[in-house]
Formats: structure tokens, sequence, C-alpha cells
């Protein structure tokens, strides 16, 4: 053995990396020697996680019921003469629980419906209801207006009329004795009508109030 392989031996023991080796390239000249590139292996980078958008979150719509109470013709006097315009009052509600009454006034009938239901809407009121009929006994009163409401049992129905059926209808409410006493004024009538069923209580409320099982303290 020369003394070259021993020299190459002994790099090779001690962990040394030999040199690449060189490849031939002929050429006009001759032949010309050119060290070989190593080739680097592309490791496997990892795959990016591929995010999805965000669904938008759908709001559920209520869907609301409206109905009108009255249309009334007003008249307006100005210098120049009259002014007629239509005032129409409308109750909205979802039959669950939500019920609202509101008045609108324009020139034309539909406008002046549109109105009042917007205004409805801006009003709303939430009514405790208990199986299929109100909680408890109650009296709304309202200038001339003044309403009873009285719970009933299942099957009795809707015992009203005018104002006070168009509410109860559109409150959710299938059960109940009712009856107007004093004015006979739509608008009255209905206003004292909204005025006892935001004045009930629920049972869930009177029991927290008082630290007490509903069963306790409602019969």
């Amino acid at each position: 053995m020369g003394e070259e392989e021993k020299k190459e031996e002994s790099k090779q023991e001690l962990g040394q990396v030999a040199p690449a080796k060189e490849i031939e390239k002929t050429t006009d000249e001759g032949v010309e020697k050119t060290p070989k590139k190593e080739e680097k292996v592309p490791e496997d980078k990892p795959a990016k996680e591929v995010r999805k958008p965000a669904e938008p979150e759908v709001e559920e719509e209520i869907e609301f019921k409206d109905q009108v109470i009255s249309i009334r013709r007003v008249t307006k006097v100005v210098k120049g003469g009259k002014n007629l315009s239509f005032s129409a009052l409308v109750a909205v509600g979802n039959e669950n629980g939500l019920v609202g009454i509101g008045k609108g006034k324009a020139r034309e009938v539909p406008v002046a419906i549109s109105k009042a239901a917007q205004d409805a809407k801006k009003k709303m009121i939430e009514v405790p209801i208990l199986d299929t009929t109100i909680p408890h006994f109650i009296k709304g009163i309202h200038g001339g207006g003044e309403v009873v409401l009285r719970p009933a049992s299942k099957g009795t129905g809707v015992i009203a009329g005018g104002a006070v059926r168009i509410i109860m209808e559109l409150a959710g409410i299938k059960d109940i004795l009712t009856k107007s006493i004093r004015s006979n004024n739509p608008i009255s009538v209905a206003h004292a009508t909204i005025d006892g069923l935001k004045n009930l209580k629920s049972p869930e409320g009177i029991s927290k109030i008082r630290g007490k099982e509903k069963k306790v303290i409602w019969q």
C-alpha cells in the first residue's frame, strides 16, 4: 500500500469526510475535472393547515303578525283649508308571548298601517303565559277604558271582542275570560288591555323574589 492510501484510511477512521468525487468534462482543450456537488434531499415539509372561512351565524328571525284595530279619518284645519289624513291603530305579535300596539298617520291608508306596525314593534312587551292562559286575575286601566282579564281552563277559548280579542290572539293566549268596562273607544280599550298584560307577574319571577318554591306560593 502506498502512503497516499494509508492517509485516506486514517482520515476515514478519524471521521473526516472524504472530498467529493470529481466529474470529468470533455472540452476542446482536453478533459477538465470539476467537483461533484452534493445533492440535498428536500425534507418533507408539513402540509399547511387550510382554515375554512367561518360560517356566518344565521340569526333566527322572529315572524310577527299584525292586525288593524281601527282606522280613522282625521282632519287638520290650516289657513288654506283642511288637510285630510288617516290614523291607524295596529297590534303586532308573534303568538308566543310578545305583543305590542302602535299608531301611525299618513295621507294614505297603507302608509299609515305600515307606520303603525313599525311603531308597535318598538313597543313590544313580554306576556307571561301559564299553559294556555294568564297566570292570575288582573285589571288594566287607561284613560276612560277599563278591561278585566281572568284566567280560564283549557278549552274555554278567548271570550273577548274587538281590540281585546285581537291582542289576546297575537299574544298567544288561547283561554281567557275578559270584560270591557266603561269606555268602548277601541284606542282606550287597547291601551287598557296592554296595561293589564304589562302588570302580569310570572310564577318564576315571584318564586325568585320570595325565595320559595312555585308550588307553595302559586296555586
